[in-house]
């Protein structure tokens, strides 16, 4: 059922479009994001941050969800489960929970000991049919309580971790998580350049996709990134839609406090999201 990611990222590449990772926080999400790539018919990447897999949980619990919910939807386009930004312990976890694609990040440790564990993964990823991402260069802004300042990579170490066999890098350019703060500079397209040169054909993953300009990103496509990763967009569609229906006072109208209605406005507004990232991404109809 579920796939790796290497090659619908390989293929993106090719086709100089990007897959969408829409990180996944509960049932109405994954719901919400498989339904759309379905109707669209585009390949997508589930993530699953270390901290979202705590509060569904359990790793178990969410490829367990994810697996089922293909099946009773009749989901035929081709879908990734990937862990995001995973620890060298939650890699493991997600290898015996079943997730088909799997991130280390190891872009806070020294760069030999980001090399020598990544090694390990690749080899143990690649043995049970599973795709590696890598990251270098800390991605900005906070994730799950990880803060970086949205550094740079060093294209020589990009080229570093690329060589040990993963399957598509994370590269920082000056990329941020959560909403981008009115003095952003950019994404260094200079820096993106040489980290392509250095690694080639190597898919390249975008973090921190909410708030980049539309001409970024597809300038950021056009130079090799083929996975872009959405979270804090969703996230906020989803209280928009959601406060909207309270402050109208619905939760009080009939059965209006019943979650299945309470929820569904948030998860149409996922819908909508998704949809238009897809479109931007130029992935619809690539499945």
């Amino acid at each position: 059922m579920l796939v790796a990611a290497k090659e619908m990222l390989e293929k993106a590449r090719e086709g100089k479009y990007a897959v969408g990772q829409f990180n996944i926080n509960n049932l109405e999400w994954t719901k919400s994001v498989l339904l759309t790539a379905q109707e669209l018919q585009s390949p997508v990447i589930l993530g699953v941050s270390e901290g979202a897999g705590k509060y569904m949980t359990g790793f178990k619990t969410v490829a367990a969800m994810v697996e089922a919910m293909m099946e009773e939807l009749n989901i035929t386009v081709p879908v990734a489960l990937h862990l995001d930004h995973g620890t060298y312990d939650g890699c493991y976890k997600c290898i015996k929970a079943g997730f088909s694609s799997i991130m280390f990040d190891g872009s806070h440790y020294p760069i030999e000991e980001n090399i020598e564990k990544t090694r390990e993964l690749v080899k143990i990823a690649h043995a049970m049919g599973l795709s590696l991402e890598a990251e270098v260069g800390s991605i900005g802004g906070e994730e799950d309580g990880v803060v970086g300042a949205g550094e740079c990579a060093d294209p020589a170490e990009c080229k570093a971790i690329a060589d040990l066999g993963i399957d598509f890098l994370a590269a920082g350019i000056g990329n941020i998580h959560g909403k981008y703060p009115a003095n952003w500079q950019g994404l260094n397209f200079d820096v993106l350049a040489k980290v392509k040169d250095a690694v080639g054909d190597m898919p390249l993953v975008l973090h921190g996709g909410t708030g980049i300009p539309e001409d970024m990103i597809k300038k950021a496509i056009s130079l090799g990134v083929a996975k872009i990763n959405v979270n804090t967009e969703c996230q906020t569609s989803f209280a928009d839609a959601t406060r909207a229906y309270i402050e109208a006072g619905k939760d009080q109208q009939g059965k209006g406090f019943d979650p299945r209605k309470l929820l569904a406005p948030g998860a149409e507004a996922i819908k909508a999201t998704v949809k238009e990232k897809m479109e931007l991404f130029g992935s619809v109809g690539k499945a």
